[in-house]
């Protein structure tokens, strides 16, 4: 992991232009760190820096983790809340009282690096040469006016998206159930799933609350733990090691690739895996499993075609929403792969809400 020192967040009353020699009042400043891969800035930013990132329509689940990470605002070079469809990453950070900065320009990105201490205000930010401040590119912040007319817009505009949405899905629908015919390739696995409860964690909304929620039932039925790439890393940070890790390996931790979980690297059907690489790099082994669909749609079929008795599923991407947050316009293989598995599949996607109500409102997450 990269090491950027980090600054307080500091509020500076006034300062001046070297152009203009004009008061500018700086809304915050701190240091940054700068990724258009949200997941792999996650790994990298510190408590208070800014996000500098590229991620249009911001999901849950980033936004949440964001949160997490106590970063001071969020810079993006694509709108974080388009208003397209009804995203709810926007609106989580805004309630959590971080600023969010839409870059007016999104190549205006590449004017900024790692560990840079950046000033903003409500229409630019920009940095220091020596003491002075420089611009460096305009910005709109995101307010709550601005959000509630967006929010109006993607409402409005509910209907055709979904008609989009169902056309795309039925239409990948078809193609992958060429695929679904085809038999299933039976991987050795080592790790025995036949009449056993699979628990499937896959980084997805909610899906660290609900697994905290599960704790109980992880202690008192010891299913077999599969993470989906990230997923496994959550499983990791509730101290119990995956028995399995299946996914295209972009997203997981070296730290869980290298926990002794038996690895399942998905391909496509036509067997080109390019998550494999970076086992190699590793230096570690893995299955690979060619099949149509998502990570999430490959762990499901896994453990179904493995015999597992209960396939109870963690972090779920199953609306359209959930798919339109992760650029997808569609979710044919997934539509397809819950109607393969459904007599066994038990989503607890949102479980911790059913359950706080008995915390006296507490959130024991």
């Amino acid at each position: 992991m990269q090491h950027v020192e980090t600054e307080p967040i500091r509020t500076v009353t006034a300062a001046k232009t070297p152009e203009s020699h004009a008061p500018l009042a700086f809304f915050l400043t701190g240091t940054c760190v700068v990724d258009r891969s949200t997941k792999r800035l996650l790994k990298r930013i510190q408590s208070g820096q800014i996000a500098v990132l590229s991620h249009q329509d911001l999901d849950e689940t980033a936004a949440l983790e964001l949160i997490e990470k106590n970063v001071s605002a969020v810079l993006n070079a694509r709108p974080t809340f388009s208003g397209a469809f009804e995203s709810k990453g926007a609106r989580y950070l805004l309630e959590a009282d971080i600023p969010v900065f839409d870059l007016r320009h999104p190549q205006d990105i590449r004017q900024f690096v790692d560990g840079m201490t950046l000033w903003l205000t409500e229409r630019v930010v920009g940095c220091w040469s020596g003491k002075r401040p420089c611009s460096l590119a305009a910005v709109q912040r995101l307010t709550w006016d601005l959000w509630r007319r967006r929010w109006n817009d993607a409402k409005a505009n509910r209907l055709t998206q979904f008609l989009k949405f169902a056309e795309n899905t039925w239409q990948h629908a078809c193609r992958d159930m060429k695929q679904l015919l085809k038999p299933v390739v039976r991987l050795p696995l080592r790790t025995v799933l036949t009449g056993r409860p699979a628990l499937i964690v896959v980084r997805g909304p909610d899906y660290k609350r609900d697994l905290v929620m599960l704790r109980p039932y992880l202690e008192q039925v010891r299913p077999v733990l599969i993470g989906v790439d990230g997923g496994a890393d959550a499983l990791l940070e509730m101290g119990y090691r995956p028995d399995v890790i299946v996914g295209d390996m972009d997203s997981v931790s070296t730290e869980a690739l290298q926990c002794g979980a038996e690895l399942v690297v998905h391909a496509y059907p036509d067997g080109h895996a390019p998550g494999k690489r970076r086992l190699e790099l590793l230096g570690l082994e893995g299955h690979v499993f060619p099949i149509f669909g998502t990570s999430e749609d490959a762990a499901l079929m896994l453990a179904y075609e493995k015999g597992a008795e209960t396939l109870i599923v963690v972090g779920s991407h199953s609306s359209m929403v959930d798919f339109y947050e992760k650029g997808r316009p569609g979710m044919g293989s997934t539509w397809l792969t819950r109607m393969w598995v459904g007599d066994r599949l038990i989503d607890a996607k949102g479980f911790h809400q059913l359950l706080q109500p008995f915390y006296g409102g507490e959130r024991p997450w």
